[in-house]
């Protein structure tokens, strides 16, 4: 039996399948965004394989795509949607914003935080109603209060089904949902970012009934063991900038890949469905949302909810997790300017 997660939003509970799909990969490239071919048979696969009942959560960005063209992550979705109109309802569509328009710069303000939805919506064209609204960061220079009561007036008429929140702490968390209810929080989690921060959003959204997203659970990909050195990234790949795959580093982060993909092989799945079915292990409210743009990819990432863990499994990986020492920090750059863990 398929293994489901449920997302509380103010009008319903939405069952959705326990792991879902991140659509960032698919348009923000540093070469021209994959096919709409490619994408949209890619998202019909994952879907497919779902049993009725089952909504796939699908995770887009209102600023996924090229400098040029921002908003490609929305028009795909837009696309998808207007051709295949009987996947509205076979999906639970989560959309992240909060930047100004055509930037990715960080504004939550009470003006761009509606101007932010109102885009995302009007990029949409009325092909699928946005299900969850989050802002991708907190903006530390606006109350919170302002961000989300704005949100919650949206709510409130409907033009949105929930809102979310990304990259908080459990505090932060915690007084978002004073304001208004949180129905999911979107974090790091992975084999290589599970530490004290992931371990505080898990315990409070558990118990307030507010869904946990994992993005990256593979680690951006590192934890599938198929990219073996630097070399192995495409020039055009987004993951050449993040200091973990960096020359200097990428051999000394490798030895967890290794040790995962031995205890991958003895169960006989790959070590990308071990850290799926690990993140999904840390609570029935939490949602891993691996990225693909393949279609291929998808459907062994979806199949790791079919991977039990056993109580011994789970303390050979938990083992491998706490001896391992990562080098690098999550984000290139500036990690104050990322603004994690708001």
């Amino acid at each position: 039996m398929t293994s489901t997660a449920t997302i509380r939003t103010p009008s319903s509970a939405v069952v959705v399948n326990k792991i879902g799909h991140g659509l960032m990969s698919m348009t923000w490239q540093v070469v021209a965004p994959k096919s709409d071919e490619e994408c949209f048979e890619t998202i019909k696969a994952g879907v497919d394989s779902l049993p009725n009942g089952v909504k796939m959560f699908l995770n887009g960005g209102e600023f996924y795509g090229p400098e040029n063209h921002m908003t490609a992550n929305l028009d795909m979705l837009s696309r998808f949607f207007e051709k295949y109109p009987d996947y509205t309802k076979k999906t639970f569509l989560s959309v992240k914003g909060g930047t100004k328009a055509n930037e990715r710069v960080l504004d939550g303000s009470a003006a761009n935080t509606t101007r932010s939805v109102n885009a995302v919506i009007e990029r949409l064209r009325g092909k699928k109603k946005l299900d969850l609204f989050e802002c991708a960061r907190v903006d530390p220079k606006v109350p919170l209060e302002e961000t989300i009561g704005v949100l919650a007036e949206f709510v409130k008429e409907g033009k949105i089904g929930s809102i979310g929140m990304s990259e908080v702490r459990a505090e932060t968390l915690l007084r978002g949902h004073k304001i208004h209810p949180i129905a999911a929080v979107e974090i790091e989690v992975s084999p290589w970012e599970y530490g004290p921060e992931q371990q505080a959003v898990i315990k409070a959204a558990k118990e307030n009934n507010i869904a946990v997203v994992a993005y990256s659970p593979i680690g951006r990909g590192f934890l599938s063991g198929e990219i073996k050195k630097f070399e192995d990234i495409p020039e055009t790949d987004l993951r050449r900038y993040f200091p973990r795959f960096h020359p200097d580093n990428f051999d000394k982060n490798f030895d967890i890949v290794n040790k995962l993909s031995a205890i991958a092989k003895e169960k006989n799945v790959t070590p990308a469905q071990l850290s799926i079915a690990w993140v999904s292990s840390l609570g029935d409210h939490i949602v891993p949302i691996p990225g693909s743009s393949r279609k291929d990819r998808t459907l062994e990432n979806l199949a790791g909810n079919n991977v039990k863990l056993t109580a011994d499994d789970l303390k050979q990986v938990n083992e491998v997790i706490d001896n391992a020492t990562f080098v690098g920090n999550r984000y290139p750059g500036d990690q104050k300017a990322a603004f994690l863990w708001g």
